[in-house]
């Protein structure tokens, strides 16, 4: 199987052959890939070099010349490093684009903690008017970078080597009930590559599970629709990055229903041995075993009774 940065390689590469319109924007970072797209569309193929901020005020104004430009490198290169020209050159201009990044979180340890970007969508979030996407599958990053691509809005692809082992039918529009616990069960919602350590964790456990991909804005319909009913919920985040992240959002929600909220995610604390992914998963509890000592424990069961 391809990964998604693949996918949107090629995806892109594709569709820059049929929409005049679309430009992609490359910081040397993924220069390789697009190669045979910049030999045939060499104005709407630009590498600016090891220039993150110039990469997004590049964008802008391609944006501003009525382009719609795909902007992409990791993801500490294109939210953090160069978020003064995130927030001015797009945001402040009225100007609109797609980022689209790699190595989420902690995709390449090896790199260190300038490759690592658990922050992005929190500092984002410090924006206004940003749709985000967290496919959980290549098959998913494809159907959601189409969507990205023909909409005047900005937009955030957060692609990651993490997978999950199945796509499933994602919408930009919402949610996906994935299953239905009872009415006391727990309500979780699980973020992109996170869904199969979800499933997983939850194997045997009461629990209503709603799958999310596009994070911005956040499904306040789909999680209210899940606790109707209900006099107090109980809510369990399982998102790939900051942990916390959707905790407001969650609140927002429910303003009027009483609720417990376990916000699940990558920790604030610094891992400085890096070692690999799968390592960084189960350090932040974010492996199916992790995943489920920390639910049933906040559901009032304890694994051993499962």
């Amino acid at each position: 199987m391809d990964t998604m940065r693949e996918r949107f390689t090629a995806v892109t590469s594709h569709l820059l052959d049929e929409d005049p319109r679309l430009a992609v924007v490359l910081a040397e970072i993924g220069a390789d890939g697009f190669r045979d797209a910049a030999a045939r569309h060499p104005d709407r193929v630009v590498n600016v070099g090891i220039r993150e901020q110039l990469l997004v005020g590049v964008g802008g104004g391609l944006a501003l010349t009525g382009m719609r430009p795909v902007m992409h490198t990791f993801a500490s290169f294109l939210v953090e490093r160069p978020f003064e020209q995130v927030k001015l050159d797009l945001g402040h201009q009225g100007a609109a684009g797609v980022l689209v990044s790699a190595n989420a979180s902690y995709d390449w340890p090896a790199g260190g903690f300038t490759h690592m970007s658990p922050g992005d969508v929190a500092l984002l979030d410090t924006l206004e008017g940003w749709t985000v996407h967290v496919p959980g599958h290549p098959d998913e990053a494809e159907t959601l970078l189409r969507h990205a691509y023909r909409t005047d809005e900005r937009v955030y692809v957060r692609l990651s080597l993490q997978s999950n082992g199945t796509p499933r039918p994602v919408s930009p529009d919402g949610f996906l009930t994935l299953r239905r616990g009872s009415a006391q069960a727990p309500v979780v919602v699980a973020v992109g590559p996170l869904l199969d350590a979800t499933v997983a964790a939850l194997a045997g456990v009461d629990a209503t599970v709603l799958y999310a991909t596009t994070v911005r804005p956040f499904d306040h319909r789909a999680l209210r629709a899940a606790v109707a009913g209900r006099t107090a919920a109980d809510v369990v985040l399982v998102e790939p990055y900051l942990r916390g992240t959707s905790s407001a959002a969650v609140a927002e929600a429910l303003h009027d229903t009483p609720h417990r909220l376990l916000a699940l995610g990558t920790a604030r604390e610094e891992l400085r041995r890096y070692g690999q992914p799968a390592d960084h998963l189960r350090a932040h509890g974010l492996d199916a075993a992790g995943l489920r000592k920390s639910i049933t424990a906040f559901a009032g069961r304890s694994p051993a009774a499962d």
